[in-house]
Protein backbone atom coordinates (compact mmCIF):
# COMPACT_ATOMS: atom_id res chain seq x y z
CA UNK A 1 0.00 0.00 0.00
CA UNK A 2 1.12 3.59 -0.67
CA UNK A 3 0.97 5.58 2.57
CA UNK A 4 1.17 9.37 2.67
CA UNK A 5 2.16 11.61 5.58
CA UNK A 6 1.39 15.30 4.95
CA UNK A 7 2.71 18.14 7.07
CA UNK A 8 0.08 19.35 9.55
CA UNK A 9 -1.23 22.83 8.76
CA UNK A 10 -3.53 23.59 11.71
CA UNK A 11 -2.39 26.61 13.73
CA UNK A 12 0.89 25.77 15.50
CA UNK A 13 0.40 22.05 14.98
CA UNK A 14 3.84 20.43 14.93
CA UNK A 15 2.93 16.80 15.51
CA UNK A 16 3.36 14.36 12.63
CA UNK A 17 1.38 11.26 11.69
CA UNK A 18 4.31 8.84 11.48
CA UNK A 19 7.72 8.90 13.13
CA UNK A 20 10.76 7.49 11.28
CA UNK A 21 10.46 4.35 13.44
CA UNK A 22 6.85 3.89 12.30
CA UNK A 23 7.90 4.45 8.69
CA UNK A 24 10.56 1.79 9.06
CA UNK A 25 7.97 -0.67 10.37
CA UNK A 26 5.70 -0.10 7.39
CA UNK A 27 8.51 -0.23 4.84
CA UNK A 28 9.78 -3.45 6.43
CA UNK A 29 6.33 -4.94 5.76
CA UNK A 30 6.57 -4.08 2.07
CA UNK A 31 4.69 -0.78 1.94
CA UNK A 32 5.69 2.51 0.33
CA UNK A 33 5.71 5.64 2.46
CA UNK A 34 5.72 9.19 1.11
CA UNK A 35 6.41 11.97 3.64
CA UNK A 36 6.00 15.67 2.85
CA UNK A 37 9.34 17.44 3.17
CA UNK A 38 9.67 19.19 6.52
CA UNK A 39 6.73 17.33 8.09
CA UNK A 40 8.62 16.58 11.29
CA UNK A 41 11.40 19.17 11.17
CA UNK A 42 9.93 21.35 13.94
CA UNK A 43 10.29 18.52 16.47
CA UNK A 44 13.67 17.24 15.37
CA UNK A 45 12.48 14.56 12.93
CA UNK A 46 14.55 15.49 9.89
CA UNK A 47 13.89 14.63 6.28
CA UNK A 48 17.10 12.62 6.32
CA UNK A 49 15.83 10.51 9.23
CA UNK A 50 12.72 9.66 7.21
CA UNK A 51 14.78 8.78 4.15
CA UNK A 52 17.04 6.55 6.24
CA UNK A 53 13.90 4.80 7.49
CA UNK A 54 12.92 4.08 3.88
CA UNK A 55 10.49 6.89 3.08
CA UNK A 56 10.44 9.01 -0.06
CA UNK A 57 9.99 12.77 0.20
CA UNK A 58 7.24 14.81 -1.44
CA UNK A 59 7.52 18.50 -2.19
CA UNK A 60 3.99 19.41 -1.16
CA UNK A 61 0.71 18.10 0.19
CA UNK A 62 -0.85 17.83 -3.27
CA UNK A 63 1.75 15.22 -4.20
CA UNK A 64 1.13 13.29 -0.98
CA UNK A 65 -2.64 13.21 -1.34
CA UNK A 66 -2.44 12.58 -5.06
CA UNK A 67 -0.38 9.42 -4.82
CA UNK A 68 -1.28 7.80 -1.47
CA UNK A 69 -3.82 5.06 -0.84
CA UNK A 70 -3.90 5.95 2.87
CA UNK A 71 -3.29 9.32 4.50
CA UNK A 72 -1.96 9.18 8.06
CA UNK A 73 -2.41 12.45 9.96
CA UNK A 74 -2.76 13.74 13.48
CA UNK A 75 -5.45 16.43 13.38
CA UNK A 76 -8.55 16.65 11.23
CA UNK A 77 -7.91 17.74 7.63
CA UNK A 78 -8.43 21.44 7.07
CA UNK A 79 -10.74 22.59 4.21
CA UNK A 80 -7.89 22.85 1.69
CA UNK A 81 -6.81 19.32 2.60
CA UNK A 82 -10.31 17.88 2.44
CA UNK A 83 -10.52 19.11 -1.14
CA UNK A 84 -7.57 16.84 -1.98
CA UNK A 85 -9.22 13.64 -0.74
CA UNK A 86 -10.60 11.26 -3.36
CA UNK A 87 -13.14 8.41 -3.39
CA UNK A 88 -11.88 5.25 -1.74
CA UNK A 89 -8.82 6.92 -0.21
CA UNK A 90 -8.27 6.03 3.46
CA UNK A 91 -7.98 8.84 6.00
CA UNK A 92 -6.59 7.79 9.37
CA UNK A 93 -6.53 10.66 11.90
CA UNK A 94 -8.33 12.42 14.75
CA UNK A 95 -11.60 13.77 13.29
CA UNK A 96 -14.03 14.71 16.14
CA UNK A 97 -16.91 14.93 13.66
CA UNK A 98 -19.81 15.25 16.11
CA UNK A 99 -18.80 18.86 16.79
CA UNK A 100 -17.90 19.71 13.18
CA UNK A 101 -20.70 19.57 10.60
CA UNK A 102 -18.68 21.31 7.87
CA UNK A 103 -15.93 18.71 8.03
CA UNK A 104 -18.48 15.88 8.16
CA UNK A 105 -20.18 17.09 4.99
CA UNK A 106 -16.86 17.55 3.18
CA UNK A 107 -15.74 14.03 4.09
CA UNK A 108 -19.05 12.62 2.91
CA UNK A 109 -18.65 14.46 -0.38
CA UNK A 110 -15.08 13.21 -0.81
CA UNK A 111 -16.07 9.55 -0.87
CA UNK A 112 -13.08 8.74 1.35
CA UNK A 113 -12.90 5.99 3.98
CA UNK A 114 -12.39 7.87 7.26
CA UNK A 115 -11.15 6.09 10.38
CA UNK A 116 -11.16 8.32 13.46
CA UNK A 117 -8.58 7.66 16.15
CA UNK A 118 -10.91 8.85 18.89
CA UNK A 119 -13.57 6.17 18.36
CA UNK A 120 -11.37 3.10 17.91
CA UNK A 121 -12.41 1.05 20.92
CA UNK A 122 -10.55 -1.69 22.82
CA UNK A 123 -12.27 -4.87 23.99
CA UNK A 124 -12.68 -3.41 27.49
CA UNK A 125 -14.43 -0.32 26.14
CA UNK A 126 -11.44 1.98 26.51
CA UNK A 127 -10.21 4.27 23.73
CA UNK A 128 -6.60 3.25 23.03
CA UNK A 129 -5.84 5.86 20.37
CA UNK A 130 -7.40 8.72 22.31
CA UNK A 131 -5.76 7.75 25.60
CA UNK A 132 -2.19 8.99 24.95
CA UNK A 133 -3.35 12.46 23.93
CA UNK A 134 -5.82 12.51 26.81
CA UNK A 135 -2.92 11.76 29.14
CA UNK A 136 -0.91 14.61 27.65
CA UNK A 137 -3.83 17.06 27.69
CA UNK A 138 -4.81 16.12 31.24
CA UNK A 139 -1.31 16.76 32.55
CA UNK A 140 -0.96 19.93 30.49
CA UNK A 141 -4.29 21.31 31.68
CA UNK A 142 -2.98 21.88 35.20
CA UNK A 143 0.25 23.42 33.92
CA UNK A 144 -1.88 25.77 31.81
CA UNK A 145 -4.14 26.62 34.75
CA UNK A 146 -1.13 27.30 36.95
CA UNK A 147 0.38 29.63 34.36
CA UNK A 148 -2.83 31.60 33.77
CA UNK A 149 -3.46 32.04 37.49
CA UNK A 150 -0.35 34.23 37.46
CA UNK A 151 -1.10 37.95 37.38
CA UNK A 152 0.84 38.77 34.18
CA UNK A 153 -1.27 36.16 32.35
CA UNK A 154 -4.57 37.64 33.51
CA UNK A 155 -5.10 35.53 36.62
CA UNK A 156 -5.63 36.58 40.20
CA UNK A 157 -1.98 36.08 41.11
CA UNK A 158 -2.10 32.69 42.80
CA UNK A 159 0.65 30.11 43.21
CA UNK A 160 -1.04 26.78 42.60
CA UNK A 161 0.60 25.01 45.54
CA UNK A 162 0.67 27.98 47.89
CA UNK A 163 3.45 28.38 50.48
CA UNK A 164 3.59 27.81 54.26
CA UNK A 165 1.02 30.09 55.82
CA UNK A 166 -0.82 30.74 52.55
CA UNK A 167 -3.52 28.40 51.21
CA UNK A 168 -2.97 26.66 47.87
CA UNK A 169 -5.26 27.22 44.90
CA UNK A 170 -8.43 25.14 44.62
CA UNK A 171 -8.59 23.07 41.42
CA UNK A 172 -11.90 21.50 40.41
CA UNK A 173 -11.77 18.65 37.90
CA UNK A 174 -15.04 17.71 36.20
CA UNK A 175 -14.73 14.15 34.95
CA UNK A 176 -12.58 11.31 36.29
CA UNK A 177 -11.62 9.57 33.06
CA UNK A 178 -8.17 9.56 31.50
CA UNK A 179 -7.96 13.36 31.21
CA UNK A 180 -9.31 13.96 34.70
CA UNK A 181 -7.12 11.32 36.33
CA UNK A 182 -3.99 12.79 34.78
CA UNK A 183 -5.05 16.32 35.74
CA UNK A 184 -5.56 15.17 39.33
CA UNK A 185 -2.13 13.55 39.40
CA UNK A 186 -0.40 16.80 38.43
CA UNK A 187 -2.59 19.08 40.56
CA UNK A 188 -2.07 16.98 43.68
CA UNK A 189 1.64 16.73 42.92
CA UNK A 190 1.89 20.51 42.68
CA UNK A 191 0.25 20.88 46.07
CA UNK A 192 -3.15 22.23 45.01
CA UNK A 193 -6.37 21.58 46.87
CA UNK A 194 -8.25 19.30 44.47
CA UNK A 195 -11.90 18.34 44.04
CA UNK A 196 -13.10 15.88 41.40
CA UNK A 197 -16.68 15.29 40.25
CA UNK A 198 -17.91 12.21 38.39
CA UNK A 199 -20.92 9.90 38.29
CA UNK A 200 -18.89 6.71 38.38
CA UNK A 201 -18.78 5.85 42.07
CA UNK A 202 -16.29 3.04 41.53
CA UNK A 203 -13.95 5.47 39.81
CA UNK A 204 -14.27 7.95 42.67
CA UNK A 205 -13.67 5.16 45.16
CA UNK A 206 -10.48 4.18 43.35
CA UNK A 207 -9.22 7.76 43.31
CA UNK A 208 -9.92 8.13 47.01
CA UNK A 209 -7.92 4.97 47.72
CA UNK A 210 -5.02 6.36 45.68
CA UNK A 211 -4.98 9.93 47.02
CA UNK A 212 -6.70 9.67 50.37
CA UNK A 213 -7.48 13.00 52.01
CA UNK A 214 -5.43 14.89 49.40
CA UNK A 215 -8.48 14.69 47.12
CA UNK A 216 -12.17 15.46 47.63
CA UNK A 217 -14.50 13.29 45.53
CA UNK A 218 -18.06 14.37 44.74
CA UNK A 219 -20.88 12.70 42.86
CA UNK A 220 -21.53 14.91 39.85
CA UNK A 221 -24.83 16.80 39.76
CA UNK A 222 -25.78 20.30 38.67
CA UNK A 223 -25.90 21.37 42.31
CA UNK A 224 -22.53 19.81 43.19
CA UNK A 225 -20.88 21.32 40.12
CA UNK A 226 -22.21 24.78 40.90
CA UNK A 227 -21.11 24.63 44.54
CA UNK A 228 -17.63 23.47 43.52
CA UNK A 229 -17.31 26.19 40.87
CA UNK A 230 -18.10 28.95 43.35
CA UNK A 231 -15.12 27.87 45.46
CA UNK A 232 -12.78 27.14 42.53
CA UNK A 233 -9.72 29.06 41.44
CA UNK A 234 -9.20 26.80 38.41
CA UNK A 235 -11.60 24.40 36.66
CA UNK A 236 -10.58 21.56 34.34
CA UNK A 237 -13.32 20.31 31.99
CA UNK A 238 -12.50 16.65 31.39
CA UNK A 239 -15.81 15.17 30.21
CA UNK A 240 -16.03 12.76 27.29
CA UNK A 241 -18.88 10.89 25.62
CA UNK A 242 -17.05 8.80 22.99
CA UNK A 243 -17.73 10.07 19.49
CA UNK A 244 -20.48 12.43 20.65
CA UNK A 245 -20.66 16.12 21.38
CA UNK A 246 -19.63 16.84 24.98
CA UNK A 247 -22.48 17.64 27.39
CA UNK A 248 -22.60 21.25 28.61
CA UNK A 249 -22.26 20.62 32.33
CA UNK A 250 -21.24 24.16 33.24
CA UNK A 251 -23.82 26.78 32.30
CA UNK A 252 -23.22 30.44 31.51
CA UNK A 253 -25.11 31.33 34.68
CA UNK A 254 -22.66 29.26 36.74
CA UNK A 255 -19.70 30.98 35.10
CA UNK A 256 -21.24 34.35 35.91
CA UNK A 257 -21.12 33.51 39.63
CA UNK A 258 -17.49 32.32 39.72
CA UNK A 259 -14.57 34.21 41.25
CA UNK A 260 -13.15 36.99 39.12
CA UNK A 261 -9.88 36.10 37.37
CA UNK A 262 -10.39 32.37 37.94
CA UNK A 263 -9.33 30.05 35.11
CA UNK A 264 -11.28 27.47 33.11
CA UNK A 265 -9.52 24.93 30.87
CA UNK A 266 -11.89 23.01 28.59
CA UNK A 267 -10.10 19.86 27.46
CA UNK A 268 -13.35 18.62 25.88
CA UNK A 269 -13.33 21.45 23.33
CA UNK A 270 -12.53 19.08 20.43
CA UNK A 271 -15.96 17.58 21.04
CA UNK A 272 -17.67 20.96 21.41
CA UNK A 273 -16.65 21.70 24.99
CA UNK A 274 -18.32 20.98 28.33
CA UNK A 275 -18.69 24.64 29.37
CA UNK A 276 -21.58 26.58 27.83
CA UNK A 277 -19.27 29.57 27.46
CA UNK A 278 -16.56 27.63 25.60
CA UNK A 279 -15.54 28.34 22.01
CA UNK A 280 -12.54 26.92 20.14
CA UNK A 281 -9.26 28.82 20.40
CA UNK A 282 -5.75 28.27 19.06
CA UNK A 283 -2.22 28.37 20.45
CA UNK A 284 -1.81 31.75 18.77
CA UNK A 285 -4.77 33.23 20.68
CA UNK A 286 -5.47 30.69 23.43
CA UNK A 287 -7.67 32.60 25.87
CA UNK A 288 -10.62 34.94 26.21
CA UNK A 289 -12.63 36.26 29.15
CA UNK A 290 -16.32 35.79 29.95
CA UNK A 291 -17.78 37.48 33.05
CA UNK A 292 -14.28 38.05 34.41
CA UNK A 293 -13.36 34.34 34.07
CA UNK A 294 -10.43 33.43 31.83
CA UNK A 295 -11.18 30.58 29.37
CA UNK A 296 -8.54 28.40 27.71
CA UNK A 297 -10.10 26.29 24.95
CA UNK A 298 -7.28 25.31 22.57
CA UNK A 299 -8.42 22.48 20.30
CA UNK A 300 -4.98 20.92 19.90
CA UNK A 301 -3.44 21.29 23.35
CA UNK A 302 -0.92 18.43 22.94
CA UNK A 303 0.67 20.26 20.00
CA UNK A 304 2.41 22.48 22.54
CA UNK A 305 4.50 19.45 23.48
CA UNK A 306 4.55 18.10 19.96
CA UNK A 307 7.56 15.80 20.20
CA UNK A 308 6.32 13.98 23.29
CA UNK A 309 2.83 13.82 21.80
CA UNK A 310 4.00 12.48 18.44
CA UNK A 311 5.90 9.58 19.95
CA UNK A 312 3.10 8.77 22.41
CA UNK A 313 0.53 8.81 19.61
CA UNK A 314 2.59 6.64 17.27
CA UNK A 315 3.00 4.03 19.99
CA UNK A 316 -0.78 3.64 19.93
CA UNK A 317 -1.62 4.11 16.23
CA UNK A 318 1.06 2.14 14.40
CA UNK A 319 -0.44 -1.29 15.13
CA UNK A 320 -3.74 -0.38 13.52
CA UNK A 321 -1.97 1.41 10.65
CA UNK A 322 -0.02 -1.73 9.80
CA UNK A 323 -3.22 -3.82 9.96
CA UNK A 324 -4.97 -1.52 7.48
CA UNK A 325 -1.92 -1.44 5.21
CA UNK A 326 -1.32 -5.21 5.33
CA UNK A 327 -4.92 -6.32 4.86
CA UNK A 328 -6.66 -3.40 3.17
CA UNK A 329 -9.26 -1.36 5.01
CA UNK A 330 -12.29 -3.59 4.39
CA UNK A 331 -10.65 -6.81 5.59
CA UNK A 332 -8.88 -5.12 8.51
CA UNK A 333 -12.14 -3.60 9.76
CA UNK A 334 -14.14 -6.76 9.12
CA UNK A 335 -11.72 -8.84 11.19
CA UNK A 336 -11.33 -6.38 14.07
CA UNK A 337 -14.47 -4.96 15.70
CA UNK A 338 -12.33 -2.60 17.78
CA UNK A 339 -10.87 -0.99 14.65
CA UNK A 340 -14.29 -1.10 12.96
CA UNK A 341 -15.60 1.19 15.69
CA UNK A 342 -13.26 3.85 14.30
CA UNK A 343 -15.02 4.00 10.94
CA UNK A 344 -16.96 7.30 10.98
CA UNK A 345 -17.48 8.04 7.29
CA UNK A 346 -17.21 5.59 4.40
CA UNK A 347 -17.78 6.31 0.71
CA UNK A 348 -20.50 8.87 1.28
CA UNK A 349 -22.11 7.24 4.32
CA UNK A 350 -22.02 8.20 8.00
CA UNK A 351 -21.08 4.98 9.77
CA UNK A 352 -20.93 6.21 13.37
CA UNK A 353 -24.28 6.63 15.09
CA UNK A 354 -23.35 9.58 17.33
CA UNK A 355 -22.08 11.59 14.36
CA UNK A 356 -25.25 10.93 12.38
CA UNK A 357 -27.39 11.93 15.37
CA UNK A 358 -25.40 15.12 16.00
CA UNK A 359 -25.98 16.37 12.45
CA UNK A 360 -29.35 14.82 11.62
CA UNK A 361 -27.88 12.60 8.91
CA UNK A 362 -28.72 9.08 7.82
CA UNK A 363 -26.78 6.37 9.64
CA UNK A 364 -25.45 3.28 7.90
CA UNK A 365 -23.81 0.78 10.28
CA UNK A 366 -20.23 -0.13 9.46
CA UNK A 367 -21.23 -3.79 9.21
CA UNK A 368 -23.58 -2.96 6.32
CA UNK A 369 -20.91 -0.98 4.47
CA UNK A 370 -18.44 -3.84 4.84
CA UNK A 371 -21.01 -6.39 3.72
Amino acid sequence: MRIGVPKEIKDQEYRVGLTPASVRELVHRGHTVLVQAGAGAAIGLTDQSYQLAGASLAGDATEVYGSADMIVKVKEPQPVERALLRPGQILYAYLHLAADREQTMDLLKSGAVCVAYETVTAADGSLPLLAPMSEVAGRMSVQVAAAYLEKPQGGMGLLLGGVPGVAPAHVVVIGAGVVGTNAIRIAVGMGARVTVLDRNIERLRHLELVYGNRLVTLYSSADAIERALLAADAVIGAVLVPGSEAPKLVTAAMVGRMKGSSVMVDVAIDQGGCFETSRPTSHTAPTYVVDGVLHYCVTNMPAAVARTSTFALNNATIGYATAIADKGWSRALAEDPCLRAGLNVCRGNVTYAAVALAHGLAYVPADEVLA
